[in-house]
């Protein structure tokens, strides 16, 4: 990757990549948006048993000249709510008056488990093991389905905003599967320094995206049902840079020095060991070698205590929150590296960049 990913280093071919024919029509739920255009939509779903209709809130810009189709997408699991504040941040950009192409956002996709504060649907399904849908099927099923003949089917290109589960939290990082060129363009133009090739899973928008032969990413960054200021900046940032990369939007006035990111082909959950109180002692970010004590669970009364060992040498990504554990739980989600420390290094790097009052404007 060259010093600033979002710049003009990429081949020419690239900056009309997934254009569109400026006539071509952009109509979601029987509304057209027309070049220069910006409409706030809402997308009938259905009605809650109380009789009130349910609609899908989407915001589309449509710049005036062509150019890809990009849909940003929050809150499938509707208790993850930093990626709604990271939406409304990119919306709230006024160089999205210089857009090419055209943005599609959609910050509550599961809007029942959004105002539920749940990660599933009422009838506990998982949304993100639903897709493409099916317009007959279960209520998961047919929001599925909806989402991606409405929104899915309208884009060249996708972001998925993701926290980690309740009780958890996860490193800011980007999933995705880098066999595919654009896919593994964008995902090293995010500007997050772990990247992790993963597999896909069944029923996964992801796995539906792909299939349709559009690049997505998969941004993982905090906690359920809070708002981490350093996830929400990455991701932020991160949906910034792709439209950049893609050529949106024009190149930034000024870069932070780009870094290569730091490719992960698995990680592994460390589970608990046995029942009891964790007293967790490695950090998001932290390397860890095979055989490094990375907490330990004990009773209540301290009598016995169980060290929490490190299985492979790697990165935290990903860890639970809460105390109060039963064997087999799972703990720490360990990414595999190569080089652990210098991943450590440029995580440390990044969360001063973060930090920083004086970062590049966007």
């Amino acid at each position: 990757m060259s010093a600033d990913p979002t710049g003009d280093s990429g081949e020419a071919t690239r900056e009309n990549a997934g254009a569109m024919n400026d006539e071509a029509p952009l109509v979601i739920a029987g509304t057209a948006v027309a070049p220069g255009e910006r409409k706030r939509i809402q997308i009938p779903v259905g009605r809650r048993v109380s009789g009130n209709e349910i609609s899908l809130p989407v915001e589309v810009i449509r710049g005036s000249a062509p150019g890809p189709r990009l849909f940003v997408c929050a809150a499938i699991h509707g208790d993850e709510i930093a990626g709604v504040e990271i939406i409304r941040r990119v919306l709230a950009q006024r160089v999205l008056r210089r857009l090419r192409g055209a943005l599609i956002a959609v910050p509550i996709v599961n809007l029942y488990g959004f105002v539920g504060l749940s990660r599933y649907l009422p009838d506990r399904r998982d949304l993100n093991r639903s897709f493409p849908g099916s317009p007959r099927g279960s209520l998961a099923s047919r929001l599925a389905h909806l989402f991606v003949s409405e929104v899915v089917d309208h884009a060249t290109h996708g972001i998925d905003i993701h926290t980690a589960a309740v009780h958890r939290s996860n490193l800011p990082q980007i999933r995705a599967f880098l066999a595919d060129p654009e896919t593994d363009r964008l995902a090293r133009a995010f500007g997050v320094p772990v990247v992790l090739d993963s597999n896909l899973r069944d029923g996964s928008l992801r796995q539906a995206v792909l299939e349709r032969e559009i690049p997505i990413l998969l941004y993982e960054g905090g906690e359920a049902l809070r708002f981490d200021e350093v996830a929400i900046q990455a991701g932020f940032r991160g949906v910034m840079r792709v439209m950049r990369a893609l050529r949106m939007l024009p190149a930034a006035p000024s870069s932070r020095p780009g870094e290569k990111p730091f490719i992960a082909k698995s990680s592994q959950w460390v589970r608990a060991p046995g029942s009891g109180i964790l007293r967790g002692r490695a950090k998001l970010g932290a390397a860890v070698a095979v055989g490094d004590r990375l907490g330990i669970v004990g009773d209540p009364l301290g009598a016995e205590e169980i060290p929490v060992l490190a299985e492979r040498a790697g990165i935290v990504i990903g860890r639970s929150e809460l105390p109060l554990v039963n064997e087999g739980d799972a703990l720490f989600n360990v990414a595999v590296f190569d080089a652990p420390k210098r991943v450590e290094s440029s995580l440390e790097s990044f969360r001063e960049y973060l930090n920083d009052p004086l970062v590049e404007p966007l």
